[in-house]
C-alpha cells in the first residue's frame, strides 16, 4: 500500500495533533506550525498533499497553496477555515484546492487522502454540508406497521403486484 506524503500546516497545537492522529494510518505526515518553515519543506521535499489552515497568523494559507502549485510535481491541496473566510475559500477553489470547514476537517481528512476525488472542488463554500443538519425522520422498516411480528420470511410478506 502506497502512503501519501502530506505537509500539514496548522498553528494550533491541539488541532495539529488531532489531524495527525486522524491520518497516521494512511499517510506519511510532516507538520509545521508556521509559514517560513513550511515554505522550506514545500520547496525541499515532494509531497502528494498540502493541507493548511487558511489563516496562518501574519500570512494566509493561500500563499503556501500558490507556492505548492508552482511545484513541478503534481500536488493536491486542501485548505480549511472558518465560516467567515468565504472570499478566501472561493479563491482557494479557483486555485484548484479543496475547501473544508474547520469544524469537520479532522473527520474528513482521511477521506480526502484515501478517496477518489474530482479534479476540482465544485461545492459552494457558503452553503453548509447537507449532512451536518439532522433532518429527522425514520426509515419505513423502523415503524411498527412494517415490522415482522410473526417471523414470516421477508420474501413471503412482500406485496406482489
Amino acid at each position: 500500500m502506497a502512503f501519501n506524503r502530506v505537509l500539514l500546516v496548522e498553528p494550533e497545537t491541539v488541532l495539529r495533533l488531532q489531524m495527525r492522529s486522524a491520518v497516521n494510518d494512511v499517510a506519511i505526515i510532516d507538520t509545521e506550525s508556521g509559514v517560513p518553515t513550511a515554505r522550506q519543506r514545500l520547496l525541499g521535499a515532494p509531497y502528494d498533499w498540502h493541507v493548511t489552515n487558511i489563516r496562518l497568523q501574519a500570512y494566509n494559507g493561500l500563499h503556501l497553496a500558490y507556492l505548492a502549485r508552482m511545484s513541478t510535481r503534481p500536488i493536491r491541496i486542501l485548505i480549511y477555515g472558518n465560516g467567515d473566510d468565504l472570499l478566501l475559500a472561493r479563491e482557494a477553489q479557483q486555485l484548484g484546492a479543496f475547501y473544508e470547514s474547520r469544524t469537520s476537517v479532522v473527520s474528513s481528512l482521511p477521506g480526502y487522502l484515501t478517496g477518489l476525488l474530482p479534479a476540482a472542488d465544485r461545492r459552494d463554500a457558503a452553503l453548509p454540508d447537507r449532512r451536518s443538519m439532522f433532518r429527522g425522520g425514520r426509515r419505513s422498516g423502523d415503524t411498527a406497521m412494517f415490522s415482522n411480528p410473526m417471523g414470516v420470511r421477508q420474501s413471503n410478506w412482500r406485496v406482489r403486484r
